[in-house]
Parts: structure tokens; C-alpha cells; sequence
């Protein structure tokens, strides 16, 4: 099984490259699955429904998320519906929406990490109570570790190598080079990176972030403009023991304006 997840989708600048590009990813890469980090996708925090119908519109099977899933209120709602959107598995009990679900064969798990971020309950033994929850488990199974330290995110790796296919970082919207197979047969990386401007810090306006940086002042950061990067991993899985085999980078840029047609939500 090949298996796509494409890095944190940032406004209407990600969701334009996500159309542009996925299809023809599809069959380029002959994927069978692809995940999509979206909790910036709506003017780059949160998920709205039409955001979330449009990503799934162009092609994703299933939408993670993670610290921004909130701050779209209108999205809440659709967290327990038949949408498949997850949030972070290790919320609190009785929080809106479910932190995992399976389709088409893939357990896709949503986590986030605790160092520099909101203190929720363990990552670590979340993971280790839904693998013993889930005795039919399949043996495909994908994790999206939203996490802000590199060290929690290789901790993560190695806690879950050989009992999962892949845990692959999202967050920090920075892809790293560490993308590997770990020694028991997870793929892993620390961080797959965003798909937004290019010229922007970690997909907002330049400008908005240096005044919100050189004031201290709270202020509304603006999504970037321009040319639009597009980072992903692909993972192929050997879906008879659910080890990964390999995994690579994707990164593709397309232009500013080209295809500006489509949804106009920011």
C-alpha cells in the first residue's frame, strides 16, 4: 500500500496546491491513501466545513488535525459526524470529535505532543490504551504526531516502532531530513513540513509576523502570498505485517495565480 500525507495546509494558498496537485500525485505516485493535515486551513487556523468538503473534494481520504482544531467554532459539530476529520486522540474524555478512525483498511491516529504545547493527557500512553482497546485492529495503522519538540517527536518514533507503520511529524510547518524506516519497521520523520507560501514565515505574512514579533502587540496574522510549496511523504507499506518499507519527500512548487478559480474562502 502506498500511502500519502501531505504537511500542514496553510489558507487558501495550501488548499489551491492541494487541488492543483493531488490528482495528478494520485497517479504519478500510484497512491492508494492519502491523509491531509488540515487545522490551518481556514485563513490559516482552524477548519471550517467548506475548507474541510474542499480538501476532501480534491482527493484526501481522511483529515487530521491538531492544537488550531478549535478555533473554527462552525467545525465542531462535524467532528462526531460522518466527515473523516480527527482531532488529537489524547484530549481530555467527553471532548467533541474521535482521535482515530479506520478507512479502507488504515487506522489513521491523531496525537499531540505536550513539550511547549497545551498541557493535555499523555501522548504516550494514549497510543499504548487504544492499541490494547483495538485487539482487531488493522495492520496498516498511521500516526500524525502534532508536536513542537524534536525530541517528542523521536521519542514517539522509537515508543511506537515495529507496533505502527508510521509516525510522521507535522506542527512546526518546517520539513526535516530525518525522513528513515526505524530499525523495527516504522517509517519516520520529525516534521513533513507545510504546504503554503514560500515566502512567508511558516506560511503567514512576513510583514504581519516581524510587527507581531518587534512590538510584542497581539495581532491577527495574515496568510502569505505568492508561490506555493507543496511537502509531503510518501510511505509504502507492506500491508500483509503493516511494516513500512520506505519513505520519501515530496516537495513540488507551483506559481502564484495559476489556477486562482475555485472556493473563496481564505
Amino acid at each position: 500500500m502506498r500511502i500519502l500525507m501531505v504537511g500542514d495546509v496553510i489558507g487558501k494558498p495550501g488548499r489551491r496546491a492541494v487541488r492543483v496537485l493531488l490528482a495528478g500525485l494520485r497517479e504519478e505516485y500510484g497512491l492508494d491513501f492519502v491523509i491531509v493535515n488540515g487545522e490551518n486551513a481556514a485563513g490559516g487556523q482552524g477548519l471550517t466545513l467548506g475548507t474541510a468538503q474542499e480538501l476532501l473534494e480534491a482527493g484526501a481520504d481522511v483529515l487530521t488535525t491538531g492544537n488550531h482544531v478549535w478555533d473554527q467554532k462552525e467545525i465542531i459539530p462535524h467532528l462526531d459526524g460522518p466527515m473523516p476529520i480527527v482531532r488529537p486522540l489524547n484530549y481530555p474524555p467527553g471532548v467533541p470529535g474521535r482521535g482515530y478512525l479506520v478507512k479502507d483498511g488504515v487506522l489513521v491516529v491523531n496525537l499531540m505532543g505536550r513539550t511547549f504545547m497545551n498541557s493535555l493527557d499523555c501522548p504516550f500512553r494514549g497510543m499504548d490504551a487504544l492499541l490494547a482497546s483495538l485487539p482487531q485492529r488493522p495492520r496498516v495503522i498511521i500516526v500524525d504526531f502534532h508536536a513542537e519538540a524534536t525530541s517528542e517527536k523521536g521519542a514517539m518514533g522509537h515508543y511506537l516502532d515495529g507496533r505502527v507503520s508510521a509516525v510522521l511529524g507535522t506542527h512546526t510547518h518546517v520539513g526535516t531530513i530525518d525522513a528513515r524506516v526505524l530499525p523495527r519497521g516504522t517509517a519516520f520523520v520529525t516534521d513533513i513540513g507545510m504546504t503554503g507560501p514560500v515566502d512567508s514565515v511558516i506560511g503567514d505574512d512576513v510583514d504581519s509576523v516581524l510587527r507581531r514579533f518587534l512590538t510584542r502587540l497581539p495581532s491577527r496574522l495574515a496568510v502569505g502570498k505568492g508561490d506555493v510549496v507543496f511537502n509531503g511523504v510518501v510511505v509504502d507499506v507492506d500491508d500483509s505485517s503493516g511494516k513500512a518499507m520506505r519513505i520519501s519527500r515530496i516537495s513540488k512548487e507551483i506559481e502564484a495565480g495559476k489556477d486562482e478559480g475555485g472556493p473563496t474562502s481564505p
